[in-house]
């Protein structure tokens, strides 16, 4: 059945059974969801149906809503394919559920806020002087005291967009519909791969984020059409946007900032 149309797939009797094995209960709001991203969407209705259903069950295996206003997770269009992408939102609420972070922001930064850096290369914030978007910035405070800010200039961001992304310039792609989403989201996922604890659920959607999802591999078709088997997870390389560290800590509430 490759590349045949979601409503195809959707509507084949061995696909339809795997769907209420795998989803139980769950798997009537499942299609159903996955039938209104697809049909608000005409780029995405000339996308394979076979990668639609594998971004869209990455995204239920993580418990993110593909709702789009929602901004967890989503299917993207590409060259014929869909790509499961992980909002900014989506990494709060991933790292919300490991239980060791008490603070998250990550948001935009005005002419005049950073007014330099100290010798650890953490920023110094100043005072807003115009309306005018210097960078992206993104913090983080985890329950043992542990805290560190990511900041990346305006032009830093671009340029990132630029090497990772086959499609940033296009009409079609986030960096071009949502460019402020995009950019907090690249620094707070930075930040997180290189300080945060990270669960399982996190290094899967790090390692999923931007790719193709099939049953056994993530193909990154915006990213070079690099390939990764999915039963050897690991945090990718800057070429797919992803490596790792880690801090272990204790349990306080947590506090949550996103700008878009």
């Amino acid at each position: 059945m490759a590349n045949q149309s979601l409503t195809v797939w959707l509507n084949n009797e061995g696909v339809k059974k795997k769907i209420a094995e795998r989803l139980g209960k769950n798997a009537v709001p499942f299609t159903s969801a996955v039938l209104s991203v697809y049909n608000g969407s005409p780029q995405l209705q000339q996308c394979d149906g076979k990668s639609i259903l594998g971004a869209a069950f990455l995204a239920e295996t993580l418990k993110l809503p593909i709702t789009p206003g929602l901004g967890h997770a989503f299917i993207v269009p590409f060259k014929g394919k869909a790509q499961f992408q992980v909002g900014v939102r989506g990494y709060v609420q991933l790292a919300h559920r490991t239980g060791q972070y008490t603070r998250l922001h990550a948001g935009k930064v005005y002419d005049g806020e950073i007014r330099g850096f100290n010798p650890i290369g953490e920023p110094e914030f100043g005072e807003k002087i115009s309306d005018e978007v210097v960078g992206y910035v993104a913090y983080m405070r985890l329950i043992n005291g542990f805290e560190k800010t990511l900041y990346m200039t305006k032009a830093e961001i671009e340029a990132h967009a630029k090497k990772y992304s086959q499609s940033y310039g296009k009409n079609y792609s986030p960096w071009t519909t949502n460019f402020d989403e995009m950019a907090a989201k690249t620094v707070l996922k930075r930040l997180l791969r290189t300080w945060g604890v990270l669960s399982a659920d996190m290094i899967t959607a790090l390692a999923g984020d931007q790719s193709v999802v099939d049953r056994d591999t993530f193909t990154y078709v915006d990213n070079g059409g690099n390939v990764q088997n999915r039963d050897e997870v690991y945090l990718p390389e800057e070429t797919v946007d992803a490596e790792t560290g880690e801090v272990i800590s204790e349990e306080e509430p947590l506090n949550v900032e996103v700008q878009a």
